[in-house]
């Protein structure tokens, strides 16, 4: 890292989200506005089929970096091209719909300050910060992936898919170069070889608020994230 890179990177990953990425934005900058160290945001475009490059090229201006990946690969790609562009000491990854508000970051960033290779964001740990909750069956299969993510790969992270985490640069210039995972199962790989290779892991309770508007599809999202999940030990043997 060079003296004139940033202190933060915040990564946006993006597919089809021109209605709701410039609410997300406007927040972002207001927060940032009142912040005392350098930052960067970066937007990753997962080869959007609506105007969102569009949208966020208003944005430019104001410092935001938009990076289009071209063709449609999947969350844990765009993500990945994100951390493996920025330049932060410490970079964040943020849903676009930012269902954890930013103004939880610092919750992030303190445990980063204070050693942790990785800081993820958790709806586990404190329930009462879930302000809007999931269907009741999304949420059954989230905490049902979560047991079996448990027994297969992962110990002790209770929540691997809230998508608000931070990490250092050492840390994400490790993993994100030999992750393979391009859909939602990219959680859990990078946590999976986190911990393989002894790095300090922290989680923290963050507020959280579902957005229903969500493109998610729960049974055809979580049967492809479980291959994936199923894949990973093979990927890195």
């Amino acid at each position: 890292m060079s003296s004139e890179d940033p202190e933060l990177s915040l990564i946006i990953p993006c597919f089809n989200e021109a209605e709701r990425i410039s609410s997300s934005l406007d927040k972002a900058l207001a927060y940032f506005a009142n912040v005392t160290y350098s930052y960067e945001i970066l937007i990753v475009d997962d080869g959007s089929r609506d105007d969102t490059v569009r949208v966020v090229s208003h944005y430019t201006p104001n410092g935001i970096r938009v990076i289009e990946q071209g063709i449609n690969k999947g969350k844990g790609s765009v993500v990945r091209l994100g951390m493996i562009s920025a330049k932060g000491k410490y970079r964040v990854f943020t849903d676009a719909d930012f269902s954890t508000p930013i103004e939880e970051l610092p919750k992030l960033l303190t445990e980063l300050d204070k050693g942790a290779d990785i800081c993820i964001g958790s709806r586990r740990l404190d329930r009462s910060l879930v302000k809007q909750h999931q269907p009741w069956y999304r949420e059954l299969i989230g905490v049902m992936g979560n047991k079996i993510i448990s027994l297969l790969l992962i110990s002790g992270i209770e929540d691997t898919q809230c998508g608000f985490k931070g990490m250092t640069a050492r840390a994400a210039e490790a993993l994100f170069p030999v992750m393979k995972i391009d859909g939602f199962g990219f959680d859990v790989e990078l946590l999976y070889l986190a911990k393989r290779i002894g790095l300090r892991i922290t989680q923290v309770p963050v507020l959280w608020y579902n957005d229903d508007r969500s493109r998610l599809n729960p049974i055809r999202d979580s049967i492809k994230t479980f291959s994936e999940i199923l894949r990973i030990k093979k990927l890195h043997s």
